[in-house]
């Protein structure tokens, strides 16, 4: 017998999260991104189904007011063991409930299943269908293995990248050219959001909203850390943060959250030594995995992604996908929503 209830223990909920041991931590179904959520004015469900007492599955639902509809968000849900279709169509047909109840015109997900096990049938007996979004969530991520021995992380590495941590390791050694601090600081946070908001502009993408927050709710837990690199004084005549990067540690794996960098200073090579060091601290806590989440999908060499994927696959690891956002239109108004997010990935080049 499928029972759904509240979940109110961020124990209980952590450790069905954590129970699968795989290289994909379901980031946007933590307790904590739910936390998240709440502070930055979401409503926020966490819902679990059982069977007898037994937890089979989890989903945190988000209620999202948008000016072009309202509509329930599962984010890298919902998390059900082996996928088991009972306990998915029960959860499901819970969340179209909530979502008439709240006059929501589609709801939106994308549990992590690996498109070599998606069910497609399964899909469109359940009438989703891909969403017009680009592969956002990391659908499409990079995963590198960090079990292996340093010299061999660094041996599996494009030599282009090897060469310059290397290098920039010497300088730091030679000349304290370049430190690399770590900080859960929040007074730190706000140093780094003005390179991430300068790289929004010069990229041409809406900046994520609640990395404030996100820092310092997983803070508090120990899992997160804001990966900064210093420039000593002397070359502008005082310290200077040149890069930064926002790294996850969570389940068996390390996540490269967000990161920006000076572009004046890209003769220095800050950022491929301050994800040497994420890689070093992630072995420290013995993680399993490193993921630097999103890349370009291999059939698009002209995607916006595309610099950006050469220099995470130039670490070494291996290019994990996952089943694309699915949408379960509800009203008419969806048809709104579809037409303007197919129009802007046209625009934007996804």
């Amino acid at each position: 017998m499928l029972s759904i209830k509240e979940i109110t223990s961020k124990n209980e909920w952590e450790h069905f999260l954590q129970s699968e041991k795989n290289s994909y931590y379901p980031f946007f179904q933590s307790w904590n991104w739910g936390l998240v959520q709440e502070d930055i004015g979401h409503k926020v469900w966490r819902m679990g189904i059982f069977e007898e007492k037994k937890l089979e599955g989890v989903a945190q639902i988000i209620y999202v007011q948008a000016r072009r509809g309202h509509y329930l968000h599962l984010r890298h849900g919902p998390v059900v063991k082996q996928f088991n279709k009972k306990v998915f169509k029960k959860l499901l047909d819970y969340v179209i409930g909530l979502a008439q109840g709240k006059k929501c015109s589609f709801i939106r997900m994308s549990p992590t299943i690996q498109t070599k096990l998606v069910d497609n049938a399964l899909l469109r007996e359940m009438r989703l269908r891909n969403a017009p979004v680009h592969r956002v969530d990391a659908e499409e991520c990079w995963v590198l293995d960090i079990t292996k021995p340093e010299e061999a992380i660094l041996g599996d590495m494009r030599k282009s990248h090897r060469y310059l941590i290397k290098k920039m390791i010497n300088e730091k050694e030679i000349s304290n050219k370049v430190r690399i601090v770590q900080t859960k600081n929040l007074k730190d946070i706000a140093k780094f959001l003005p390179l991430y908001k300068n790289l929004s502009k010069r990229k041409h993408f809406v900046p994520h909203r609640g990395i404030r927050e996100e820092f310092e709710i997983f803070g508090k837990d120990d899992q997160e850390v804001l990966f900064l690199a210093n420039l000593p004084a002397g070359r502008q005549g005082d310290k200077k943060i040149i890069a930064g990067a926002l790294v996850a540690f969570v389940g068996e794996s390390a996540i490269y959250r967000h990161s920006a960098s000076d572009e004046n200073y890209r003769d220095i090579s800050a950022m491929y030594l301050l994800l040497w060091e994420a890689i070093l601290e992630a072995k420290r806590r013995d993680k399993k995995s490193f993921n630097f989440w999103g890349i370009a999908p291999l059939a698009k060499p002209n995607h916006p992604w595309a610099g950006l994927t050469m220099f995470k696959t130039g670490f070494g690891g291996s290019r994990m996908e996952f089943l694309h956002a699915q949408d379960l239109p509800l009203t008419l108004v969806y048809w709104k929503t579809y037409a303007i997010e197919i129009a802007s990935n046209f625009l934007k080049g996804y």
